[in-house]
């Protein structure tokens, strides 16, 4: 009988790097042992592993995203010695487990979540502080979290800060979004955004947007959302980290608040030059727009360039007053 045969990786169509100062990008790019064009590796690991014995580099972490005409954006986040970095929390012990029917409902979600994001359904409001999907068989299961957050919120909190697994805990960070008082679980979502599982992080930031969107829209409810984490977590190499990171920063400077502002170029400068200048245009956006606030560059500006493919020019002009500022 003849072997079916086995799926092909998809091609790289970008291959862009954050992080990098001082190591030799040539060198990290040898690691890689692929070029644009060539289909993704085969073994994150061992490209991380080669990338971390260039000098250095401390950590380095491969993402692979979709999509720039139909092929993979593959990101290279490096952390170099002495660099600003983020830092995670210890893996925390506890035993604490989610009711069945969350993980359940969860899971029936999830399942649903991944054939719209593959029919390119994924529009989504969070304007009530927590994700209501267009897709009707998602947002069906999302409408059940309400009554399973209201009831359950002390576990939901536990296990997000306590539990070992890391499953429950990424469960935890997206369900308790849907509890009636907002207010009541922000520092829990704050405090999860440094937990050292990818998707736990990614979670607690989904939500955190909803909570600093429903902030913005509805001030009187009192919703404090501290910009910091934010801010320090665009120092991450996972790529992820820093797209949800700044995202949630374009709500919180939309009123161009300057404490945030002065924060971001203390902290972040170099890491939202990063990310401007990446190639594929919906992920360098975020970056764009934080770095013409910083710098005071009026919104209609900043949107028109965009709008008219001429952003480069004007990242390079921002880039190049704030670097001046900063010397």
């Amino acid at each position: 009988m003849a072997q079916s045969a086995q799926p092909s990786l998809p091609t790289i169509g970008i291959i862009d790097f954050f992080g990098v100062r001082k190591a030799s990008i040539d060198r990290l790019k040898k690691a890689i042992g692929a070029v644009e064009g060539d289909p993704l590796p085969k073994s994150k690991g061992l490209v991380e592993d080669r990338m971390e014995l260039v000098n250095l580099v401390v950590r380095a972490r491969l993402e692979a995203v979709c999509c720039e005409d139909g092929k993979a954006v593959l990101y290279i986040g490096v952390e170099e010695k002495g660099a600003a970095a983020f830092n995670y929390r210890e893996s925390p012990e506890g035993t604490a487990k989610l009711p069945e029917e969350i993980v359940d409902t969860y899971l029936q979600f999830f399942e649903k979540l991944q054939t719209a994001i593959r029919q390119n359904d994924i529009a989504e409001d969070l304007t009530r502080g927590h994700s209501f999907m267009a897709n009707a068989a998602a947002r069906a299961d999302q409408v059940k979290f309400l009554p399973l957050a209201k009831t359950h919120e002390a576990i939901l909190r536990e296990v997000l800060r306590t539990s070992v697994d890391e499953v429950e805990r990424a469960i935890a960070a997206y369900v308790i979004a849907y509890v009636p008082n907002k207010a009541t679980i922000t520092d829990d979502l704050q405090y999860a955004m440094r937990d050292p599982d990818d998707g736990v992080r990614n979670n607690a930031m989904r939500s955190l947007l909803g909570l600093t969107i429903l902030s913005e829209k509805e001030p009187k409810l009192g919703l404090k959302i501290s910009p910091t984490w934010f801010v320090e977590q665009l120092n991450s190499i996972v790529w992820n980290d820093r797209n949800k990171a700044a995202t949630a920063l374009l709500t919180l400077t939309e009123k161009r608040d300057a404490q945030i502002l002065a924060m971001l170029r203390e902290r972040s400068l170099d890491a939202l030059i990063d990310m401007a200048r990446w190639r594929h245009l919906s992920h360098a956006l975020p970056g764009y727009i934080l770095l013409g606030r910083i710098a005071g560059y009026d919104e209609k500006r900043l949107q028109e360039a965009w709008s008219a493919g001429k952003h480069q020019p004007l990242t390079e002009e921002i880039i190049k007053e704030l670097t001046r500022k900063k010397k």
